[in-house]
């Protein structure tokens, strides 16, 4: 379990919210965050069907790379990452190193290849070059990943010692937040901020998460709702203005965060907040969803 942290004064200015952050960056060294919740019932379904390989999805920078790579490596798995951009194979990142040197086997598509990547050609042409292996999708977003982010909340209740009326999560592929309306009780608002441009899908694909836990999923907009305006230009793309606000929340809080996904749902809440959205004194849980390989080296260095 990781803790639940409250923050009395985390924002440039006060806003009248009761912020509390549930600290999931530090559920493991490597495999943090969503990231060790989306795995966990992946991997006993590996090893139940007999699996000895794990073979997924994501770019150069990926947190899920970085993740199974880790988790294959101590559930003594062997791993294969798919990895998006040919162009990519003979330069190097922090992240390609990491999982290296975890004994994840790297396999480079092109772009075009990688957007066919769940069609039945591509998956026979991999299964034909690697053999039997369990898939896991990009991101690690399936029905077993909101199974295991639906724990949370049992966690988060007892951890708060009442219901909170908000909890947030940064959205990428869409199954933590799944995992988070799946568990939350009526009564409380789940709220997610996209980390990419152009992610009013992502509320489909929440759907559609949700209808493979076969549970019965009511209209969005009774249980949860997508910001899509606090991307900063894109996935794994900033502005100044963010780099400034993270700077501040890391001084007056202690806790490091990055700039992918958390630092954007930060912002995010902090606005609306501002704004008058929530009412005064409301106890709004947000995930620290970890991912902190992937944080700028510029946040150590500029704002100072």
């Amino acid at each position: 379990m990781s803790p639940l942290q409250y923050l009395p004064d985390p924002f440039p200015e006060p806003v009248p919210v009761r912020l509390f952050l549930k600290r999931d960056d530090l559920l493991h060294p490597q495999v943090s965050g969503n990231k060790w919740r989306k795995l966990k019932y992946n991997l006993l379904e590996a090893r139940r069907l007999g699996h000895h390989t794990l073979l997924t999805y994501g770019g150069t920078y990926s947190n899920h790379l970085y993740a199974v790579a880790a988790a294959g490596k101590e559930g003594g798995f062997q791993t294969i990452g798919v990895v998006r951009g040919e162009d990519h194979q003979t330069r190097d990142t922090p992240t390609l190193r990491f999982v290296r040197e975890q004994g994840m086997h790297l396999h480079f598509v092109t772009r075009q290849a990688y957007r066919a990547k769940t069609s039945r050609t591509f998956q026979d042409a991999l299964i034909g070059q690697f053999g039997p292996f369990y898939a896991i999708p990009e991101g690690g977003s399936n029905a077993l990943a909101v199974r295991g982010v639906a724990e949370l909340y049992s966690e988060l209740e007892s951890q708060l010692g009442e219901r909170p009326d908000v909890l947030t999560a940064p959205v990428g592929t869409g199954g933590t937040l799944a995992g988070l309306v799946a568990s939350a009780p009526v009564g409380t608002q789940v709220l997610g901020f996209s980390a990419l441009k152009g992610g009013a899908f992502l509320a489909g694909e929440v759907e559609r998460l949700l209808n493979e836990t076969g549970r019965p999923v009511p209209p969005p907009s009774a249980r949860f709702q997508i910001y899509t305006e606090y991307h900063f230009g894109g996935y794994a793309r900033t502005t100044p203005g963010l780099l400034a606000f993270i700077r501040v929340f890391e001084r007056q809080t202690g806790v490091r965060i990055e700039q992918v996904y958390t630092g954007k749902m930060l912002y995010g809440i902090f606005d609306l907040a501002r704004r008058g959205v929530f009412p005064e004194g409301t106890k709004l849980i947000a995930l620290h969803t970890g991912g902190m390989q992937g944080r700028s080296p510029v946040l150590d260095t500029v704002f100072n």
